[in-house]
């Protein structure tokens, strides 16, 4: 919705001296914890900006000039509320994973410093921000050792090439999409140079890829699923050849149990796995098997149904 005040600046690239502008004009903020389709109830809790407080917060609402070109799918919270000195309201914006701003103009801006914008509404009362923020740093953390784990897991040789593939430097995403796939090529070079060896080649898959199955959190992540690729590029006689020539290990079932049960393997090569591979895996899952894994056996992968 664009509001008197801001006609005009939907159709204009978002800079910091627009914002000013409107707040220069403003007698009252009122900003509440919430989006803007809720900011009537009086159940969210909100507060008033007047007088020198206002500069203040046109500071902490600095802007990068120009926006990111693009608007988040989210509503938006908490909601900030600009009226003029007649008590009108002339401009609306909401906050964006509290580190970006709409409604100054054709698209989302980032904050020039939005940790600073938290602090600052959170010492009035306003600490929805800082509690997001404070669980994003913990996810990003519990991330970042993720990412670690899955490098450390790596077979040897493999460690730097695993580490730009779990860590892609760009941020633009079509940047960081074509780094990816640069990664992930190398890769798999260095896979079949290290490992020309097809059997032990797919063992050596087949450990790395079992390391996500005991995680705690859940889904195969980028990384992940670029080890399943590996896998899938293989010959699957070989690999149901792999485990015809030695004992797997655990870690190797695990990684055979999320290859067999992936939308991938099962659309080009059905649930039903070769004896005696099955009854392997089946033993496996049943003795030692994921809470996940059970329950892909239940519903028939690995051919499993009549079995459980």
């Amino acid at each position: 919705m664009i509001y008197k005040g801001t006609v005009g600046m939907a159709e204009v690239a978002p800079t910091t001296a627009r914002l000013r502008d409107v707040l220069n004009r403003a007698g009252r903020v009122v900003i509440v914890e919430g989006s803007p389709d809720e900011a009537d109830s009086a159940d969210l809790a909100r507060i008033v900006v007047t007088g020198a407080e206002i500069a203040d917060l046109a500071q902490l609402l600095a802007i990068v000039d120009c926006g990111t070109g693009d608007r988040c799918l989210c509503k938006g919270w908490p909601t900030i509320m600009v009226h003029d000195v007649n008590g009108e309201l002339i401009a609306c914006w909401t906050l964006h994973h509290q580190s970006g701003l709409r409604g100054i103009g054709d698209c989302d801006a980032d904050l020039r410093d939005g940790p600073a914008l938290t602090e600052w509404l959170a010492e009035r009362g306003l600490t929805g921000s800082r509690a997001v923020q404070s669980r994003l740093a913990a996810q990003e953390t519990e991330a970042d050792r993720r990412r670690m784990r899955w490098v450390q897991a790596a077979p040897v040789g493999l460690s730097d090439a695993a580490a730009d593939v779990a860590h892609p430097p760009g941020r633009d995403h079509e940047v960081w999409s074509r780094q990816l796939r640069d990664a992930k090529d190398r890769l798999a070079a260095l896979i079949k140079h290290c490992y020309p060896d097809g059997i032990e080649r797919i063992r050596v898959l087949l450990a790395w890829a079992g390391m996500p199955s005991r995680e705690p959190t859940d889904g195969l992540k980028w990384y992940d699923m670029a080890v399943q690729g590996q896998l899938l590029a293989e010959d699957p006689d070989l690999i149901h050849a792999a485990f015809a020539t030695g004992d797997p290990s655990p870690i190797q079932l695990d990684g055979a149990a999320q290859l067999f049960s992936s939308l991938e393997w099962t659309t080009a090569h059905g649930k039903q796995l070769p004896e005696p591979l099955r009854s392997m895996l089946i033993g496996h899952v049943q003795a030692d098997g994921t809470d996940a894994m059970r329950f892909r056996m239940r519903h028939g992968y690995y051919g499993a149904e009549r079995s459980v």
